[in-house]
C-alpha cells in the first residue's frame, strides 16, 4: 500500500478521524489562503484523478504555485493527503451538527443525523470515492487500529446523546455509550458493506430504517414490549 494511503491507518498518533473531530468541536479555521488554496486543489486533483496517481507537482499545477511552496506547507504527500482527509471529516462532523439542529424531536435528530451522515460520506467525491475504489482500506483502518476510528465518532454521537439527556429528552438512566456504539456500527456497516437489503441512496429508506431500529434504543427499558 503507498506510503499516502497507509499513513491513514497509523495507531502511533491521534487518528485523522481525532483530530476532525477536535477541529470540528473547537471551531478551527484555517486563515492561510495558500495553504486553502493547496488543500482545494488536492481534493480536486484527488477525486479527479485518485491519491494513488497524483503527486505534489499535479497539486501545485492545479493550485498554481509552484512545488516548493506546497512543500513549505506540507513536508509530503502523505501529510498532504492527511490535512485533505482530515478537512473532510471536520466539514462532515460540521454538516452534522447543523443538520439536527433543523430537527424538533430527538427521534427526528437520531433519523435526520443518520441519513444526513451516509448521504455527506458516500456523497463526498473523495471520502466515497475511497469506499467505493479503496474499501478493504477502509475496513483494514477500523480493524487495524484497535478499534480508534469507531471510538471517535462514537464519542460524537455520545456527546449529543448526553446533550439529550440534560434536557430530558432522554431517559436519564439511557447507556450513552452503548447506544452511541449500536448506532456508529449500523452506520459504518452500511457505508464499507454493501446492502442488498438496504438502498443507500434512497433517503426515505434510511430514514424509515433509523426510525424503526434506531429511535427505539433510546426509549426506557420499561415501555419496551417484553420479549416473546
Amino acid at each position: 500500500m503507498e506510503p499516502a494511503l497507509s499513513g491513514l491507518l497509523s495507531s502511533d498518533s491521534e487518528s485523522v478521524l481525532e483530530r476532525a473531530y477536535l477541529d470540528a468541536v473547537e471551531r478551527v479555521d484555517d486563515t492561510d489562503e495558500t495553504r486553502a488554496r493547496i488543500l482545494d486543489a488536492a481534493y480536486a486533483q484527488f477525486a479527479r484523478t485518485g491519491i494513488q496517481r497524483s503527486t505534489m507537482e499535479d497539486v501545485a499545477r492545479r493550485a498554481g504555485v509552484s512545488r516548493i511552496t506546497v512543500y513549505r506547507r506540507f513536508a509530503g504527500k502523505d501529510v498532504l493527503v492527511e490535512h485533505v482527509v482530515r478537512r473532510e471529516f471536520r466539514r462532515y462532523f460540521d454538516r452534522f451538527l447543523a443538520d439536527i439542529e433543523r430537527a424538533e424531536t430527538v427521534a427526528d435528530r437520531v433519523v435526520l443525523g443518520f441519513v444526513s451522515s451516509l448521504r455527506a460520506i458516500r456523497g463526498n467525491p473523495l471520502i466515497g470515492g475511497l469506499i467505493d475504489v479503496e474499501p478493504d482500506l477502509l475496513v483494514a483502518s477500523m480493524i487495524s487500529d484497535g478499534g480508534r476510528t469507531l471510538a471517535v465518532v462514537r464519542q460524537f454521537v455520545a456527546g449529543q446523546l448526553r446533550r439529550e439527556q440534560h434536557a430530558g429528552t432522554v431517559p436519564a438512566d439511557l447507556d450513552v455509550e452503548l447506544a452511541a456504539e449500536l448506532m456508529v456500527r449500523v452506520s459504518a456497516s452500511f457505508l464499507v458493506i454493501p446492502s442488498h437489503v438496504v438502498d443507500i441512496s434512497d433517503d426515505a429508506q434510511l430514514a424509515e430504517v433509523a426510525r424503526t431500529f434506531l429511535v427505539p434504543l433510546l426509549e426506557p427499558v420499561t415501555s419496551r414490549p417484553p420479549p416473546p
